[in-house]
């Protein structure tokens, strides 16, 4: 049976090329939102911190209605940390929209998300995005479109993949480049022609897939994934398991069943071949697995997700203001997080420690673990966090590490600087394709040497330049990378600064905090620009005399603290120091708070 009233579609992208916008545009067109509804922009990302950061960081979906054809859409993230999330989502959907920017063309992620597409057989629309852009180069882009394509190894129908021209901004799309268009119609005409339909035998045993699990407090977990043949309905047994047999099959009951209409779950009573369902009531069922037909199991292949390849150590805060801020501070705490995220994010590794207190939490790169140190800080988690590190590998007998292929878009004179750096970095240049007064230059660059790059990368660019990296592969061990040539400025006593002392330290290096802020024995105030640690008493006052002299009670000039975030914060640290994440606060430190210990074990280092 072929389910011409439906068709799934996902929408893959570099980040920032605007998938979710255009999103915004086909659900406020289908008639979604009422005529007087206030809507966000970018209504997808409903994450806190997906709004904030203006990404998007979990594949969600969403539906519209277009002459009465109903079309599930998934919005998808864009950013290479967060890859896992898209490879499984293209086992749920027929097709893909490939959104590509006018100005800025496929980018390394483009190429990671298309070649799973393309593995899967799927078909492929590309639209060029943000036509109105002044810097716009259309041709060009779509000349990179098929020479990307080409390079993946696509298909002749793949080959032949369309071509729209949109501005997702105004809800816009037109079949030529030199005509603004009206509305997204196009598009949606173009979904319906060319996406197939979604096919499979409603009367056979049931088999579904699950590409997705949300986490409920009332229901538990929550699997989301399509159908691929029979149908469901509530109340049905099924029997659960997986692909590799890796866990035995058990049976389960199917409580409660929703549809996807609009932004909203909507209850079913019943679902058929092709339709992407939410099913809770079914204990430890987690991605990849298959729900069939209690009397008949036929597990599906799932597709393999790409291994973690930096690791953090995860801690209990144990520094003189634990428990202050947080709610959750005990172990128990932090190890029912962990493994709670592991639920939904197939991306991730955590393991347990020879400590109690401690567990080692892999993923795909730094930000994909801020991103759930952010998430854990916000309901109220504290811990400490040790370094990123890569994970190396042994292939055919050689240490081999984890190599990011990075793009960098800089001015022409930023050049020179960027070069500089990634040759110190043990970067590789791969290309340089100049593009208008500006270039962009490929490095295959180990991703131990992308630790705290960004920050100078905006310095050295004056803040115009773009990077991005991409996973490329394992090479062997490419020799020692100098991580941090600064010193750290460590508080020397427990108190509060005050601004006759924060006034004496700047004189020996850039501080993190201002008058007023507590400080303890060992936590790090500041950086100092020669290699070493210097201990500081931000705390001293000045002793009161009997005797003015005349100028020495004018007023102390502080210069303003450098204000890390947290992801400053990961990349500024050494191997010797913690951050410490509490609902409120962010704060560095060393692991050894006691500035004579470390005196001490430092002279038996030499």
């Amino acid at each position: 049976m072929v389910r011409n009233d439906l068709r799934n579609v996902a929408i893959i992208a570099h980040v920032d090329h605007g998938k979710t916008t255009l999103v915004d545009g086909m659900l406020r067109q289908s008639g979604t939102f009422r005529q007087n509804q206030v809507v966000n922009e970018r209504v997808m990302d409903s994450n806190d911190i997906e709004r904030e950061r203006g990404i998007t960081i979990l594949a969600k979906n969403t539906s519209v209605v277009y002459k009465d054809v109903k079309i599930n859409i998934v919005d998808t993230p864009g950013h290479a940390d967060f890859g896992g999330e898209v490879e499984r989502i293209l086992k749920m959907v027929d097709g893909v929209i490939l959104l590509v920017d006018a100005a800025e063309g496929p980018m390394p992620q483009t190429r990671f998300v298309l070649q799973h597409a393309l593995d899967l057989g799927h078909r492929v629309i590309i639209v060029i995005n943000k036509i109105d852009r002044p810097d716009a180069r259309i041709d060009e882009v779509i000349d990179e479109c098929y020479e990307l394509l080409m390079d993946l190894n696509a298909s002749d129908e793949q080959l032949d993949s369309p071509i729209l021209f949109c501005s997702g901004r105004d809800g816009t799309c037109s079949e030529d480049e030199h005509v603004q268009g009206t509305d997204l119609t196009p598009l949606f005409d173009k979904i319906l022609d060319y996406i197939p339909a979604p096919e499979g035998d409603p009367d056979k045993p049931l088999q579904m897939l699950v590409s997705s699990i949300d986490y409920n407090d009332y229901v538990g977990r929550i699997a989301i994934g399509k159908i691929e043949r029979g149908s469901i309905k509530v109340n049905q047994e099924v029997m659960i398991g997986d692909y590799h047999h890796t866990k035995k099959e058990y049976r389960g009951k199917v409580v409660t069943l929703y549809q996807i209409n609009g932004l909203e779950r909507t209850p079913a009573e019943t679902a058929t071949v092709g339709d992407i369902v939410c099913i809770s009531g079914i204990e430890n069922i987690t991605i990849g697995d298959t729900i069939c037909d209690w009397q008949n199991f036929e597990p599906l292949p799932f597709v393999k997700i790409s291994e973690p390849t930096v690791e953090m150590t995860f801690s209990v805060n144990d520094s003189p203001f634990a428990g202050k801020e947080g709610k959750y501070v005990t172990s128990r705490h932090l190890r029912e997080r962990l493994f709670r995220e592991l639920l939904k994010d197939v991306s991730l590794r955590v393991s347990e420690t020879d400590s109690t207190d401690a567990f080692k939490v892999a993923g795909r790169g730094e930000m994909h673990l801020s991103i759930l140190i952010e998430n854990m800080r916000r309901e109220g988690y504290e811990m400490g966090v040790s370094t990123p590190r890569v994970l190396y590998k042994e292939v055919e007998g050689k240490l081999c590490e984890p190599i990011e292929e990075l793009v960098v878009d800089v001015p022409e004179a930023s050049v020179g600087a960027v070069m500089e750096k990634m040759g110190t970095r043990k970067g590789e240049m791969v290309s340089m394709t100049p593009m208008g007064s500006r270039m962009r230059v490929v490095f295959h660059v180990p991703a131990r040497g992308l630790f705290g790059y960004r920050n100078e990368f905006l310095t050295d660019t004056k803040g115009e330049g773009i990077m991005s990296s991409v996973f490329y592969g394992y090479e062997p061990y490419k020799g020692d990378i100098p991580r941090r040539t600064s010193g750290s400025l460590v508080a020397f006593e427990a108190g509060e600064a005050v601004t006759y002392g924060l006034y004496n330290a700047q004189e020996r290096g850039a501080l993190f905090i201002g008058a007023g802020v507590p400080v303890y024995e060992g936590m790090i105030v500041g950086v100092s620009p020669k290699p070493g640690d210097l201990v500081v008493n931000v705390c001293k006052r000045k002793h009161l005399t009997n005797t003015r002299a005349s100028g020495s009670d004018d007023a102390l000039r502080l210069i303003p603290p450098r204000i890390f975030s947290l992801e400053d914060s990961l990349e500024f640290i050494a191997d010797d120091e913690l951050v410490e994440v509490t609902p409120k606060n962010i704060r560095l430190r060393k692991k050894t708070l006691s500035n004579v210990q470390r005196a001490k074990d430092s002279a038996k280092l030499k």
